[in-house]
């Protein structure tokens, strides 16, 4: 019996990021079908199913999924129609993976949640960081140490000529990242706005505590003179770097450092941890998504659903109003 996979959303982020990861799922994994992609745009379709090896394209998602009736679903669309789309394909019944954020804000975010719980339908959300490499064997190494032992995280997030109006939908990444690093709910964390020529978005820096008692910062330059994102995981007589492989920066496919007493522990790049020699991989893409491909086929129910972006979402909707602080309310 196969497993039938559809995708919603054949733009730039689902071509470079997840449309490789689907073909390759589907040669390694034997009875998955590429069932059908769907976009507004015909020719985006046409060539996102010629590209992939998917079996048919729609321009209607109603159609595509009322005549394929596949066994997983995932959304790549744009912010303002995640939530409504997502609802939408919940209530239908259908397991789904969606790219991040699970919502602008609290109040979207809540209602995929409840949505999700109504219907009993699994999902995830697609922060690929959490699935980078790179990340997880950080990650890995952090988890020797109890979360109240990490005393504190510096993340730096930096970008080359980054002018959107929105720029709170790129930091939720960082944010995300660091409270995942951090094993910790964010407890208060403070902002200061820059204000730079020439950009409509201005520096970002976060500063504040983790309910583990972790402090931490999280700098947010969009327009400086480097694509990079490096993480600085500081707990007594050790040190943890993370040169975190993002698209079009000088540290892909990444590397992470181990220190103790000035002794290294550990050093590996993302090349060592595997063959991930491409974006889609060492970025995290391709693990995301398999990981959620795997949960369904075997009734498995996925770790990072909607729920556990709750708090992401709403830090990054501080930023997006402009806050001063964030208390949370748990």
């Amino acid at each position: 019996m196969s497993f039938r996979i559809c995708t919603i959303g054949c733009g730039g982020m689902a071509t470079s990021g997840h449309g490789p990861s689907y073909k390759k799922y589907a040669e390694l994994n034997e009875g998955v079908e590429l069932t059908a992609c769907c976009d507004l745009f015909e020719e985006k379709a046409k060539e996102f199913m010629q590209k992939f090896g998917f079996v048919k394209y729609y321009t209607d998602i109603d159609k595509m999924l009322d005549t394929e009736k596949p066994d997983a679903v995932c959304l790549v669309a744009p912010v303002n129609l995640t939530m409504p789309l997502s609802i939408r394909l919940m209530e239908k019944g259908y397991p789904i993976i969606m790219e991040k954020p699970p919502g602008l804000d609290r109040e979207e975010t809540l209602k995929m949640i409840n949505a999700a719980k109504k219907y009993n339908v699994p999902n995830q959300v697609a922060f690929n960081r959490r699935y980078a490499p790179v990340i997880r064997e950080g990650y890995s190494i952090l988890k020797q140490f109890k979360p109240e032992k990490i005393e504190n995280i510096r993340y730096d997030f930096y970008r080359v000529g980054r002018k959107d109006a929105d720029f709170s939908t790129t930091t939720i990444h960082g944010i995300d990242t660091v409270k995942f690093l951090a094993r910790s709910d964010y407890e208060y964390v403070s902002f200061t706005y820059q204000e730079l020529p020439n950009t409509p978005i201005g520096n970002i820096f976060l500063n504040g505590r983790f309910k583990s008692g972790a402090t931490f910062q999280i700098n947010f330059c969009p327009a400086s003179g480097i694509v990079m994102e490096r993480a600085t995981v500081s707990l007594y007589s050790n040190t943890v770097f993370i040169n975190v492989p993002v698209l079009g920066s000088v540290d892909a496919p990444g590397k992470v450092m181990h220190l103790s007493n000035n002794e290294i522990v550990k050093e590996i790049t993302g090349y060592e941890l595997g063959e991930f020699e491409s974006m889609f991989e060492y970025s995290g893409f391709y693990a995301e998504n398999a990981e959620f491909f795997d949960c369904i086929r075997e009734g498995r129910r996925p770790e990072g659903d909607i729920r556990s972006g709750l708090q992401s979402v709403e830090i990054a909707d501080c930023i997006r109003k402009k806050l001063p602080e964030y208390v949370d309310a748990r």
